[in-house]
């Protein structure tokens, strides 16, 4: 099973661990296209079988990689109000997927999808729903009317990504805040 997660515990965690770190290490140090399973093993102290019969292929390796290093560090900031948190969330992710680190890992995602599209990318995607439930929660907490979550999906994380991953249109510093403030504009 990809990324190990057949066993949470025991020796299966650390093998991850190890592998994990050992990647993360080699990526500090060298380009991404130079990095292969041989190099892995050896840094991680497993054998290329090992690695083999986890991932499979170095591709689903690194997009397993990917998923945990794009895990959020903290919940998205609390302002006090549905238009600046979902605009602070916006700005930030932009700002954390225009780095050329987190765009080679948008890319090591793709790489990894599964035939049927399901993989690493998905629980990229799910990652990002569970931030934009928490803004949208608080803000019914507070008695605000936020938009649907996939409306937020499809009006604000979409086009970010679709400017980062395929179009060559520049993603000027306020894109995300316009799209916050088209999404809530035309859900009045």
């Amino acid at each position: 099973m990809a990324g190990g997660r057949s066993r949470p515990g025991g020796r299966s965690a650390r093998v991850q661990a190890s592998v994990y770190q050992a990647i993360n290490a080699l990526l500090a140090e060298m380009p991404r296209d130079a990095i292969s399973v041989p190099q892995i093993a050896a840094r991680a102290g497993v054998t290329r079988t090992t690695i083999y019969r986890r991932w499979g292929d170095l591709r689903t390796l690194l997009s397993d990689v990917a998923v945990q290093r794009l895990y959020p560090n903290n919940t998205p900031a609390d302002t006090g109000a549905l238009q600046s948190d979902l605009a602070t969330w916006a700005q930030e992710f932009q700002m954390e997927m225009l780095s050329l680190s987190s765009q080679m890992l948008m890319r090591d995602l793709l790489a990894g999808a599964n035939e049927d599209g399901s993989g690493p990318a998905r629980q990229c995607a799910a990652i990002t729903r569970s931030q934009v439930t928490i803004i949208l929660e608080r803000a019914i907490e507070r008695g605000e009317s936020p938009p649907e979550l996939h409306d937020v999906m499809d009006c604000v994380v979409a086009p970010i990504m679709y400017r980062l991953l395929l179009d060559d249109a520049p993603l000027y510093p306020t894109f995300a805040r316009k799209r916050v403030a088209l999404l809530l504009e035309n859900a009045r």
